[in-house]
């Protein structure tokens, strides 16, 4: 009766036999871990999910596109462009030009007596006691010599030019052959050699062409260059037709271009010659080659953004990394410790809220550009400096939570069980504090990013040839470039401002994400 009794109260009921699950059922109650629950809230906020979209793009984009790219950070690209440069001057000789004989003086104020004895007509005139002798022989052109018959220096208007390069006429060839010119001859001897001189004043030694005269000067910009009789010629036709440009063949069959421009102020000619000038490919718009056109060095914007992403972004999180570092440490020894160590810490982080860190780093930067330092050298410089002066709001916000964690009972217990005070901090306290750190650092990466990009813009940051978006917007310091040059700005600006906006909304949702008391 006693074993009826029994398996009559071990009986479990039909109706709740039906209701025991097992644990492959899915309508019990599932568990998740600390992770997943964030993981789950985090995925749940949109905007946060953006932020963390725009993210993955960026990183994409800055680290894989450099790879991808056929073009390297510093390629830089040419073009041919054609230059007007100045090639030679011209000027119709209106005014006399003088030549002296050999071992002879002619001064100005001789020569200014000269133009005042052709002007009146005048066959001499007396100058410190001594007489001159103005004599015509052609068509504004004389002669002056002295009362012996010593003849010291020639007074022309037409020019005897060299047909030869580097050689230069005598005293005796030039006035010989402008007397030869106006005197309608056509030979002289000068020198004690023969020539011949045609209508055109082409004068010639043995059929060989050796000066010509001209009433117009032309001359080389460059003492390398030499200009034929056939230039001058073309060019002088060209100036009496008042023309703008002009084209000439040279001997070897070779066409160049010419421009012309009239100084009325000093009555000449500017001849400029446009050659082909194989230069930076400077401001180019975009076009299948180059997606986003080049920069002001020939670089491809496009390229030069990747790069970019990628410096800004490795020193981002290069300079909140240390400064997460210092105040972990900082901030966990002041929360732990208390007393007189917390206030020694604390007094420290108020003199370093003290410091203008700006003027500070511009004049670090201008201090590295006057000792030309090493551009790699000069990102780590940066990279420290900014960390170094951005821990201590890491420090204080790590200091206030291990003030509220070390008297909880968790740490009563490590107390006694004899724990060093190292693993207290550094095992139990700080990792407590993780999801205020996590928050902190991404919210405060776009804060160096900006950072960075404020000093490079003002070329004080990262410097040539590596490319950061900062140093990439310093273009448009040029008022010029910032209205016609649109892809020089727009994206980098549009990168950055996407960027740092991006870290703020993942930085929001990880906030919301660790608190547990938010509503969901």
């Amino acid at each position: 009766m006693s074993d009826n009794l029994e398996n009559k109260n071990t009986a479990v009921a039909p109706s709740e036999e039906k209701q025991q699950y097992s644990l492959n059922d899915d309508r019990r109650v599932k568990v998740l871990s600390p992770g997943a629950m964030v993981a789950k809230r985090f995925f749940r906020n949109r905007v946060a999910v953006v932020g963390l979209a725009i993210l993955a793009f960026m990183f994409i984009f800055s680290f894989v596109g450099g790879l991808l790219t056929p073009y390297e950070e510093d390629q830089q690209f040419y073009r041919i462009d054609v230059f007007n440069k100045e090639y030679a001057g011209a000027v119709k000789n209106v005014d006399f030009r003088y030549a002296i004989a050999d071992g002879q003086e002619m001064g100005s104020p001789v020569q200014a007596k000269v133009v005042l004895a052709t002007q009146t007509g005048d066959t001499s005139f007396t100058y410190r006691d001594v007489t001159y002798t103005v004599t015509k022989e052609g068509e504004d052109f004389y002669s002056i010599g002295l009362t012996d018959g010593t003849m010291i220096g020639l007074a022309y208007k037409d020019i005897v030019a060299s047909s030869v390069q580097g050689v230069k006429n005598t005293f005796d060839f030039t006035y010989n052959a402008l007397k030869a010119y106006t005197n309608e001859e056509s030979s002289f001897t000068a020198d004690g050699t023969d020539y011949t001189i045609d209508e055109d004043g082409v004068v010639s030694k043995g059929g060989e062409e050796v000066a010509f005269i001209s009433r117009y000067v032309v001359q080389p910009i460059s003492k390398d260059v030499f200009l034929t009789r056939s230039f001058q010629e073309e060019l002088v036709a060209e100036l009496e037709k008042g023309a703008k440009e002009f084209t000439f063949t040279d001997e070897n069959g070779e066409t160049h271009d010419y421009t012309v421009e009239y100084k009325a102020d000093v009555k000449n000619w500017i001849i400029r010659q446009g050659t082909d000038t194989r230069v930076y490919d400077t401001y180019s718009a975009p076009s299948a080659k180059h997606w986003l056109g080049t920069d002001r060095n020939g670089m491809d914007m496009l390229t030069r953004l990747m790069y970019g992403g990628r410096v800004s972004l490795v020193i981002g999180f290069i300079v909140e990394a240390i400064a997460t570092f210092l105040g972990i440490i900082m901030g966990g020894i002041a929360g732990y410790f208390g007393k007189w160590v917390d206030n020694l810490i604390m007094r420290i982080v108020d003199i370093f809220y003290c410091i203008p860190s700006m003027p500070i780093i511009i004049i670090l930067g201008a201090a590295m550009d006057a000792m030309s330092v090493d551009p790699t050298l000069r990102m780590v410089y940066l990279m420290l400096i900014l960390g170094f002066l951005g821990w201590p709001s890491m420090a204080r916000m790590i200091r206030g939570q291990i003030l509220s964690l070390r008297e909880q009972e968790f740490m009563t217990a490590t107390e006694a069980g004899g724990i060093s005070v190292s693993r207290r901090i550094f095992k139990h306290l700080v990792p407590n504090v993780i999801p205020q750190i996590i928050v902190s650092v991404t919210m405060g990466v776009g804060g160096a990013i900006l950072t960075e990009a404020s000093l490079s813009f003002l070329g004080l940051g990262v410097k040539f040839p590596f490319a950061s978006w900062g140093n990439i917007i310093n273009d448009v310091n040029n008022t010029y470039v910032l209205q016609h040059f649109w892809f020089i700005w727009i994206p980098a600006g549009t990168l950055l401002l996407l960027t740092v906006l991006a870290f703020n909304l993942v930085g929001d949702g990880l906030r919301d994400a660790f608190d547990p008391k938010m509503k969901r």
